[in-house]
């Protein structure tokens, strides 16, 4: 496996981000732990590559819990990226979470061990949030350049979380406008939705596609069929979100073009002329992709960060201290 590290740079940039009217100042740099946690980086990474081998899955998991958290703003002024979806209660109850989102338990591990190895230091959304990269890096994906010095967040919303996060049954223009009020454009759309090459969707939320919908390849269809029988009791089977689900790859891309996306909300980007477009081109050019992704992974990471004296760095993610 090749070795990356965080790149040393001499001088911290800054990162800000416009959300509506306000500048929100985001006070991360590259090289926030390399002083006070010079091993995070391999200790996240042994975390998820462990968590991985035992589960093919957590690698999708992981990426989804971090999308999750950076979509929900549970206060204000604007807090998203804030580690607010591993507190208990409030977001984990969500509809979108409830007996879905996964992974706690492997971010707890990997805190336990940096607490262990420099105590009171790294924030449990930056550990989310770098546990992520490392997901998809492990994964065959892009590795990108992350900077550190989020805080963590002090509440969590249910409402919030089922008010404000995409649903799979959603229209585009429902999800896109979601996205633009997190500072993301149409872009971020598409491409953020490509880390549905990973994992699994559960089949009461993909039937309505397989038994109400008209436009599914018809070879998808029967196997797919197969997998979530029209019974209620199919309903917590898994069905892959692509045909390589544990590598992260373009063949999500492909699917779309060939009509057989596997969630509604993901068909949906072949609808319009703009989206439909880039999907096309993220099936035809996969370096194209990762390097896009890497971006809008960025950039989502830095929506609405606590930082500063703000907030605090949580001991145990599942409770404020």
């Amino acid at each position: 496996m090749e070795n990356h590290s965080l790149p040393k740079l001499h001088i911290a940039p800054l990162f800000c981000l416009l959300f509506l009217t306000s500048l929100v100042t985001c006070q991360l740099n590259y090289t926030f732990y390399d002083d006070s946690c010079p091993s995070l980086t391999k200790i996240v990474r042994y975390g998820v590559w462990t968590a991985i081998s035992n589960d093919t899955r957590m690698a999708a998991s992981l990426l989804r819990l971090h999308f999750h958290d950076c979509f929900v703003n549970v206060c204000m002024p604007l807090h998203c990226c804030d580690g607010s979806v591993l507190l208990d209660g409030g977001e984990k109850n969500a509809l979108p979470n409830l007996n879905s989102a996964r992974g706690f338990e492997v971010i707890d591990s990997i805190k336990s061990n940096l607490e262990k190895a420099c105590p009171g230091v790294v924030s449990c959304t930056d550990v989310l949030t770098l546990a992520a990269r490392e997901a998809v890096y492990l994964t065959g994906g892009p590795y990108w350049s992350l900077a550190f010095g989020r805080r963590d967040g002090l509440t969590t919303s249910e409402t919030a979380a089922n008010e404000q996060l995409p649903g799979p049954f959603e229209p585009l223009e429902n999800i896109t406008q979601k996205f633009a009020a997190k500072g993301l454009d149409t872009k971020d759309v598409v491409v953020l939705s490509g880390g549905h090459t990973l994992g699994f969707a559960q089949c009461g939320v993909v039937k309505p596609r397989l038994f109400d919908f008209a436009g599914l390849d018809a070879s998808f269809l029967q196997t797919l069929q197969s997998t979530c029988p029209n019974r209620n009791e199919s309903n917590s089977n898994l069905a892959p979100l692509d045909a390589s689900s544990s590598k992260f790859d373009n063949v999500y891309y492909k699917l779309l073009v060939n009509s057989s996306g596997l969630l509604r909300s993901d068909q949906a980007l072949m609808s319009d002329n703009v989206t439909g477009s880039m999907v096309v081109g993220y099936s035809k050019f996969p370096f194209l992709f990762y390097k896009d992704f890497g971006a809008s992974m960025v950039k989502m990471a830095g929506i609405g960060v606590i930082t500063g004296s703000n907030g605090e760095v949580r001991k145990n993610c599942r409770v404020v201290n």
